[in-house]
Parts: C-alpha cells; structure tokens; sequence
C-alpha cells in the first residue's frame, strides 16, 4: 500500500475539457469524491446556496412612462404653465389663423370663427372693439390673453397681438365659381395655379386677383399648396372673400372653361406674344405656373395662346406671384373705364415737365 504522500491527487476536469470530451465521443468519468488518509470517503459537499436573481429597481410605472425626444425643443417654465391649461378647442387639426389684417377681415365678411385670442390694449382698440363684439354677439368665443400664450398658439409665428380658431377653409367647385364669376359680369377673369407649392407665392396671388377685382382662381389638389393659415396671413385678408376652386385634374378643368366660353391664356418665360398685346376683352381664365418649371407641357396645349412678360436685364425670368401681378394689371388696365390713351398720357407728362422746369 503506498503512503499517503506518495497517493496521486484525483485528476479533475474543466467545463471545457469535459466538452471536448463529450464532443470527440470518449467518455467523461464521474468525478471521484476525495478520500482521507485513512481511506474513507468524505461527505459530499453541501451545495452552495444559490442567490436570488436581482430584482431590477425600476418600478413598473417607470417602464411604462415614454421617453422624451432629445430632438424636441424643451419648453420653458411659463409654457409648460400654459400647456396645462391648453384649450381643446384649439387642438391642431383645427385652422388657427393670425394676424391683424387677416382677423379683421374675417372679422368684417362675418365668417365663422370659434375663439379669439386677442391682447387687452387690442381688444378695446377702435378698430376691433366694434367687430369684436359682433361676433360675440354671434357667438364667438372673446379671450383676453397674454402675449406668451398667443406665442404658444402660433408656434412663435408673428401674430401681431391677435389670433382666432376658423372652420377649415371652404372650396367651392368648379361649376359653382364659374357660375358665380359671370354674376359680376359678361367678362369674368379666373386665374389657374398649376402647382405652385409654395404657401407665400400661393397667398401673393391670392392677394393680387381680389386687389385687381378678378373674381377666382383655380388650384390642383396633388402637388400644390393649399388654403392655409400661412397662405391666409400673406393674401391679408383677401381670401375671406375671394372663392377658391380645388379641382382633381387641371387639364379637365381647362377644358371645361373652354367649353363655358374662357378663352385660356398661359404664361410663359419666352417664345410667346407679349402680354400686353393680348385682348383681354372676353371671359379669361390665365393660367401661372409653378415657380421652378413653370406651366407643364401638356398644360401649355390645354391653352389657347401663351403670352410672355418682356425683360430687360440679365435675369430670365420672375417670381410667379410677380409674373401673375403684372398679368393681372394688364388685364385689369385694359378694362378700365378710364384708362388714358397714348396721347394723353405724353400731354400729361410734357405738361408736368414744363411746370417743373418753370418752378425752377
């Protein structure tokens, strides 16, 4: 029997070398249990006591609340104070217009609006006091706010100390605007917008055909700017009142203008007759296009004539609300009454530099 110093310990083998093993197909023996000196086996070893999985500290609450958007511009104390006493009337999907001039006219054609926000030294104004109290009267809403709610109301838009919450702006259809034109007389004038996406350009020529006394316009409703509070701001005021049809496809449209006896002009920045000799005598409907390409081809072959703007400096072409105000000034001098001939006009010019001259 060998003595116990010269016993070989028990060979032990490794997770991984039991793997191996395992997996080269030898067998893997039991591990032996250590003996004592005098050779009797010792007890097994208690196993070790196995702790709890942590419990994550987070409660369920937590988990459950949605993460703010590092993106997202962080309020300041006064908006977060005003956020918990926002209105659900004026919930985004409801039209939000601002502005002085575009409030005041739709304050005066009598439209309808639910709530007016408006600053105290505004609403006791002379020029609000009155109107402000009409639509009370019809039921509107009348808040006397401070400036930093009507900041938070316009997204910190310029809207000169008063604000109001209008129904959605309402499109009449084609027949209807046609029908409507011819009520102001046997030459109505409809101005056809063929894709002009951007809303300041949009509100300009909206602005210009009510100032110049035309009676519509014409938009598509794919790929074009709609009636918005921003278009609404930049037309001041002029769509309370100007009609506005928003038809599916352009071209059709054209058509049946045509047949209602429009004769269509479009504009162009080249190859085409100077706007000025056009005879604008007759019902017209003139189409603008958009402000990077223009009218489209196959619109152009829906136009019976297309006129262009004469330049004379380097650049090639206009701004589209520019472009549509000068056509419309051509039109609207053509059919003044008192529009000056050619001769009258070099009188009158001959005749104020003569006093000038004199007055020296």
């Amino acid at each position: 029997m060998p003595k116990p110093s010269q016993r070989k310990p028990p060979v032990r083998l490794s997770r991984r070398d039991k793997l191996q093993r395992r997996g080269s197909g030898q067998s893997v023996g039991k591990r032996e249990r250590p003996k004592r000196r005098d050779g009797s086996l010792l007890p097994h070893p208690k196993p070790a006591a196995q702790e709890p999985p942590v419990k994550p500290l987070r409660r369920k609450a937590e988990q459950e609340r949605p993460q703010s958007d590092p993106s997202l511009p962080v309020a300041s104390p006064e908006e977060e104070a005003l956020q918990v006493n926002w209105d659900p009337e004026a919930e985004p999907e409801q039209e939000i217009i601002y502005g002085r001039q575009t409030v005041l006219a739709a304050l005066r054609s009598q439209a309808t609006l639910n709530r007016v926000w408006v600053l105290p030294r505004l609403r006791y104004s002379p020029q609000f006091l009155s109107l402000l109290e009409e639509a009370k009267a019809r039921g509107t809403v009348i808040d006397e706010v401070s400036p930093q709610r009507l900041n938070l109301l316009t997204a910190g838009a310029n809207h000169q100390g008063i604000a109001a919450q209008a129904t959605p702006y309402r499109y009449v259809d084609l027949e209807e605007l046609v029908e409507q034109s011819r009520q102001s007389g046997p030459h109505p004038v409809l101005v056809v917008l063929d894709g002009i996406q951007d809303p300041h350009n949009l509100g300009a020529i909206a602005r210009s055909v009510e100032a110049f006394g035309m009676q519509g316009m014409v938009i598509p409703q794919r790929r074009a700017a709609g009636v918005t509070a921003t278009v609404m701001k930049v037309a001041a005021g002029a769509l309370s009142t100007l009609p506005v049809a928003r038809v599916v496809n352009l071209n059709r449209a054209l058509e049946y203008l045509k047949e209602q006896g429009f004769w269509v002009y479009g504009t162009t920045s080249q190859g085409a007759v100077p706007v000025y000799s056009a005879d604008f005598r007759r019902p017209v409907a003139l189409v603008i296009g958009s402000e990077g390409e223009g009218i489209s081809l196959l619109t152009q072959r829906h136009c019976d004539q297309l006129l262009s703007i004469p330049l004379a400096g380097r650049t090639q072409s206009l701004n589209a609300s520019v472009a549509a105000g000068i056509a419309l000034y051509e039109i609207h001098r053509q059919r003044s009454p008192h529009q000056l001939k050619r001769t009258e006009v070099e009188t009158f010019l001959n005749k104020s530099s003569t006093k000038a001259v004199e007055s020296r």
